[in-house]
């Protein structure tokens, strides 16, 4: 028994995993931008800045707050695209795969894990309505998922 909860979290875990790298493989992260160190490092301790130097830390800021803009809305792809992979495994599992009940709990876990996921990724969007509205769906998918589970009358073959 206790190897089989293992195998199913295990199962779990791959599932989480799976889908977190598959996306993070096709859908690359905006790159962030680099700092010049060496130059501006050096002359702050000197006492100050040239003019060249100020320019290319006053471009850096800019490329920062656009790098930031772009991964609040990556942030927001991710999470929407993590809730609807973990919905798909969630029906899945509770569908087709139902009668093989430690399997189905590995991927229905895999799918709760995967929803987390993309709550998580969804709080990293900084817009508050989003935030309500990944919330809002993992709530559903939660009650949901507890309905059919749980709660349903299991109809016998």
């Amino acid at each position: 028994m206790l190897i089989k909860s293992f195998y199913t979290l295990f199962l779990a875990l791959l599932i989480a995993l799976f889908i977190g790298l598959g996306i993070d493989s096709f859908y690359q992260s905006p790159k962030r931008p680099n700092y010049p160190v060496k130059s501006i490092l050096i002359d702050k301790e000197e006492g100050g800045l040239s003019e060249e130097q100020l320019i290319l830390e006053k471009k850096y800021n800019e490329e920062q707050d656009k790098y930031m803009k772009e991964l609040k809305v990556y942030n927001r792809n991710v999470s929407v695209t993590s809730l609807v992979a973990s919905i798909i495994i969630l029906v899945f599992s509770l569908t087709f795969m139902a009668k093989i009940k430690m399997i189905a709990d590995g991927i229905l876990l895999g799918g709760v894990f995967t929803t987390a996921y993309g709550i998580i990724r969804g709080f990293m969007s900084d817009n508050s309505h989003f935030r309500f509205l990944v919330v809002a769906i993992g709530l559903i998918v939660a009650l949901v998922l507890g309905y059919v589970k749980f709660i349903r009358p299991q109809k016998d073959s």
